[in-house]
């Protein structure tokens, strides 16, 4: 007898199938192999109780706060508990009951839908970007003296350009074209400056590689005339906070967006209070709320990338959490790009002071990542970083 590590429908399938069980029985039996557990958090007692019950009555369950069945304490969080046909039975018994329980049912029906989801199209002006099937990978040029890591590395636009040409060949997917350092403790650069670093190189690049350009920037024109020379998304690390005018930008445009979850600005991020009551759920809920406003903004929810935002405001102890959990955010439909490359907190973990050294660190954290949900990486380190995502890709699709 050995245990069956199944963390996918896929592999539930491939296990029935291996057995010999038929396909009628395959259908009714892979849902009970995928289990799903879904929190909830500062729930009035009287919905968590009626939670409960339903939830026994299907066959699953409901933990809840000591104190919150006698209904001694206000609220509690809850944690639904059972198989993906259990929770689904529960969204239908109280998809009309009062006290908010029909909304819940909404969220746990989308909740569903979301994480079975693996596959998305990003849709340029130019192309079809397919996400999901494989890593993506998103090759970084800075275009800036202050960068923490490549800061001030071009001389000149035919070096940028030879370089570009060069992520290109080593395996980049997307080409992501920064001209303001985000780095902690960075200051603000003005529009003026950042378009005098990125537009030429993207009106140059625009005729000569073949992958798409991304425009990491904040700024609405930044992100127009980028877009205008030839570049096809935009990575807002504000997640189109800092400029109101960006989601008319992106929506007039049509290109796809990362939307980042970070606290603060750059130049005070890693100041302060970094302290999280729920990580994961903050970061859930900052980037549900910006896709939200995305699509009342007329961006098309298809075009929408989440990144969890890595370093953002976060401890090293917050970053592998982030790493570790990643997969929740699978729950936002949406594909996930994560930035870790050459960061701090593998430096404080390696011991290693120089960004350049942090290479092995970053090839870990990408494995991690992927291997936890991960669509697309952002890295400094493509031929590296693009070998490591082909291994861990095939070790996701063994069939075995």
């Amino acid at each position: 007898m050995r245990y069956l590590h199944i963390i996918s429908s896929a592999q539930a399938e491939r296990a029935l199938q291996a057995v010999g069980v038929d396909f009628p029985g395959i259908g009714a039996m892979l849902p009970k192999m995928e289990t799903v557990n879904l929190l909830l958090e500062g729930i009035e007692c009287k919905v968590a109780n009626i939670l409960k019950q339903e939830m026994l009555s299907a066959g699953g369950d409901v933990a809840v706060a000591r104190g919150s069945v006698s209904c001694s304490i206000d609220r509690t969080d809850a944690i639904i508990i059972g198989t993906l046909k259990q929770v689904g039975r529960l969204a239908e018994k109280i998809s009309s009951q009062p006290f908010g329980l029909s909304n819940i049912s909404e969220d746990i029906k989308k909740i569903l839908a979301n994480i079975k989801r693996n596959t998305f199209l990003l849709r340029t002006p130019k192309r079809d970007i397919e996400a999901g099937e494989r890593t993506l990978v998103m090759g970084i040029l800075n275009m800036t003296p202050d960068s923490f890591s490549d800061g001030g590395m071009f001389g000149s636009i035919d070096e940028a350009a030879e370089y570009a040409l060069a992520l290109e060949e080593a395996g980049a997917d997307i080409l992501d074209i920064g001209g303001e350092s985000s780095r902690p403790g960075s200051l603000p650069v003005s529009s003026e400056d950042e378009l005098e670093r990125v537009v030429p190189l993207i009106r140059r690049l625009e005729k000569v590689l073949s992958i798409p350009i991304s425009i990491d920037t904040t700024k609405a024109d930044v992100a127009l005339r980028a877009i205008e020379s030839g570049a096809e998304m935009v990575n807002d690390i504000s997640a189109m906070r800092f400029d109101p005018k960006m989601p008319e930008v992106i929506a007039g445009c049509r290109v796809p967006v990362v939307l980042m979850h970070m606290r603060g600005v750059p130049e005070t991020m890693q100041e302060g209070d970094l302290e999280y009551r729920s990580l994961m759920g903050e970061i859930t809920d900052f980037l549900k709320e910006r896709i939200e406003t995305a699509q009342l903004s007329g961006i098309d929810s298809e075009n929408i990338i989440v990144d969890p935002g890595i370093g953002f405001g976060k401890s090293t102890a917050d970053n592998i959490a982030i790493l570790k959990h990643l997969r929740e955010l699978k729950a936002l439909g949406r594909p996930i790009m994560v930035g870790t490359s050459r960061k701090r907190f593998i430096g404080e973990i390696e011991g290693e002071k120089l960004p350049a050294g942090r290479v092995a660190g970053t090839a870990a954290s990408i494995a991690v990542s992927i291997m936890n949900g991960a669509d697309i990486v952002r890295v400094h380190d493509v031929d590296f970083m693009k070998r490591v995502s082909l291994i861990i890709d095939e070790i996701k699709e063994c069939q075995a």
